[in-house]
C-alpha cells in the first residue's frame, strides 16, 4: 500500500452502526445526558451548543436525539427564522442574546449567529461590510459569553456533494420532512464551491483556544449522532460519568485544524 493511499485510508470513517448497536449505545448516552442534566440543575451550570452545517447535514436529528428525554423546562432549542425588518436595523447579535443560557440550563442552537458567514455570505443577504465586521468581533462576543461563566461548544457537521444531494432528495419525497424544504436547497448544490469556501474561512477565522470548533463527519447520520453526543458528554463535567462509554471516534469527531482543508477530513 502506497503512503498515500494509507493516509486515505487512515482518514475513512468507521464502518456504520449495525441498527441494534445503535439504538443500545444511544440509550446509554441518554441516559448520560440525564445525568448531565441532573447535574448542571444542581450546580447552576449555563451551556450553550451551537450546531452549524450545511443543509442536510443532520442537525435536526442529533438536537432531537440529545434533547428527546431532558427535561423541557431546563433545555431550550432555538431555530430561529428569517431576521425581521427591526433585527435588520439592530445590533447583529442582539436578536440572539435573548436566547442564551441562564443558570441551569442548557441551549442548542440550531444554526446562530454564524449564518452571518454562510448563507448570508454566499447568498449576498448581508453586505461586505456586515461580513468583515461580524468576522472581525464574533470571537469576542464569544469571548464575552464565555467569561461570563457561559460552557460554549461549537459543531460544524460536514457531508459530501453526493450525500447532500440524496438528502435532499429524500427530504422532498418524504411527506414527513417537506417542511423542511426550502428555496435554498438547489443554491445548496449549485453554489456548493461558494459555500465550501465560506466554511473554509468561517472555520479559519472564528476557531480560537477559548471557543474551537469541532468537526463532525456526518455522512453516516448514526456515527455522527453518537460521535458527537460522546464528545460533548467528554468535555462536560459531571457526576458518575461513564469514562468507557463517552470516548468518540477521532475519525468521526476532532478538533479543527488548518490541516482539514487539506488532508481530505473536509469536504471540497
Amino acid at each position: 500500500m502506497s503512503k498515500k493511499d494509507h493516509e486515505k485510508e487512515s482518514i475513512e470513517p468507521a464502518s456504520e452502526t449495525p441498527k441494534k448497536a445503535y439504538k443500545e449505545t444511544l440509550h446509554n448516552l441518554q441516559i448520560e445526558l440525564v445525568k448531565l442534566q441532573r447535574h448542571f440543575i444542581r450546580c447552576d451550570d449555563k451551556i450553550l451548543i451551537i450546531f452549524e452545517g450545511r443543509d442536510a447535514a443532520g442537525k435536526d436529528g442529533t438536537i432531537k436525539r440529545i434533547v428527546q428525554h431532558l427535561s423541557p423546562r431546563e433545555t431550550r432549542v432555538v431555530a430561529l427564522g428569517k431576521p425581521s425588518d427591526r433585527d435588520h436595523t439592530s445590533w447583529y447579535f442582539q436578536r440572539y442574546v435573548a436566547y442564551l443560557p441562564v443558570a441551569q440550563e442548557l441551549v442548542l442552537f440550531n444554526r446562530s449567529w454564524y449564518n452571518r458567514a454562510g448563507v448570508e455570505r454566499v447568498m449576498g443577504f448581508c453586505t461586505d461590510a456586515e461580513y468583515e465586521e461580524f468576522m472581525g468581533s464574533v470571537s469576542e462576543f464569544e469571548h464575552m459569553l464565555v467569561r461570563s461563566g457561559i460552557k460554549l461548544l461549537k459543531y460544524y457537521l460536514d457531508i459530501s456533494k453526493p450525500e447532500q444531494k440524496q438528502r435532499l432528495n429524500e427530504r422532498k419525497r418524504d411527506p414527513l420532512t417537506q417542511w423542511k424544504v426550502s428555496t435554498l436547497d438547489n443554491q445548496a448544490l449549485k453554489m456548493w464551491k461558494q459555500y465550501s469556501l465560506a466554511r473554509d474561512e468561517m472555520l479559519a477565522h472564528t476557531h480560537n483556544p477559548i471557543a474551537p470548533w469541532s468537526i463532525v463527519r456526518a455522512d453516516d447520520k448514526h456515527l455522527a449522532r453518537l460521535n458527537l453526543i460522546k464528545d460533548l458528554l467528554s468535555r462536560l463535567h459531571y457526576d458518575d460519568k461513564d469514562e468507557r462509554l463517552i470516548i468518540p471516534d477521532p475519525q468521526i469527531v476532532f478538533p479543527y485544524d488548518v490541516s482539514n482543508l487539506e488532508n481530505g477530513q473536509l469536504a471540497k
